[in-house]
C-alpha cells in the first residue's frame, strides 16, 4: 500500500507565506485523497507493489492511475521543495543559473513567468534535462519523470496550493515561493 507521508515541517512553519489551513487543505486533502485513489486503483493487481515511479513511466499505465500516481508523486516531491529558511541556490546549481540565466533574477522571473503563464492546473518545475537546467510548465499530472529529465524543484500551481492565500494571485505565489521558501539544497542534492 502507498502512505501519505506526513510533511517534512510543521504545518505553521511559513508564516505570513502560507498559512496552515491551506497545508491542512493541500496535504491532508487533496494529496491523501491521490493516495488513497492509488491504493484503491492498484488493490490486488501487480501495480500494488510497485514505485509510484514505475507507475508513472509505465507506457501501459491507464490514465486514471498515472494521473493520481503522477499527482502522488509530484506532492511528495513539492514538500520537499519547500523550506521555511530562506535559502539561495548554492554549489553546482547556483553556477549553472548564473551561467544559464546571468543571474538569481532573471532566473526567477523566467520560473515566475513560467508557472503564471500555464494555462489552469499544473506545474512549474526547474530540471536538468542531461546537459543543461530548463524551467518547464506542465499541464495537470503531467512530470518531467515520462521525458528522462531529472526533477530538481517544483512549485504547485493548481489553485489549491495557493487561492486560500493568494487568491488570483499566482504570481505573486511564485514569486514568494522561488525567492522565499525554495529548498536549494534539496535541489542541489538531486542535482548532484
Amino acid at each position: 500500500m502507498f502512505e501519505l507521508s506526513p510533511l517534512p515541517f510543521e504545518k505553521d512553519a511559513f508564516g505570513p507565506h502560507i498559512s496552515a489551513r491551506t497545508f491542512e487543505f493541500h496535504h491532508g486533502k487533496h494529496h491523501a485523497g491521490y493516495v488513497t485513489k492509488v491504493n484503491a486503483m492498484t488493490e490486488g493487481t501487480p501495480q500494488s507493489d510497485w514505485s509510484l515511479e514505475q507507475i508513472i513511466t509505465d507506457p501501459h499505465t491507464d490514465t486514471g492511475l498515472f494521473n493520481n500516481a503522477a499527482q502522488a508523486w509530484n506532492h511528495e516531491f513539492f514538500w520537499s521543495c519547500l523550506s521555511p529558511q530562506k535559502m539561495a541556490p548554492l554549489g553546482d546549481m547556483a553556477d549553472m543559473i548564473a551561467s544559464q540565466w546571468g543571474d538569481f533574477e532573471s532566473f526567477s522571473e523566467e520560473f515566475v513567468k513560467a508557472g503564471a503563464g500555464q494555462f489552469g492546473s499544473g506545474w512549474v518545475w526547474l530540471v536538468h534535462n542531461g546537459e543543461e537546467l530548463e524551467i518547464r510548465a506542465t499541464a495537470n499530472a503531467e512530470t518531467p519523470l515520462t521525458d528522462g529529465a531529472r526533477p530538481l524543484l517544483v512549485c504547485d500551481v493548481w489553485e489549491h496550493a495557493y487561492y486560500l492565500d493568494y487568491q488570483n494571485r499566482r504570481p505573486d505565489f511564485l514569486k514568494i515561493f522561488i525567492e522565499e521558501l525554495a529548498n536549494w539544497e534539496w535541489a542541489n542534492q538531486q542535482l548532484n
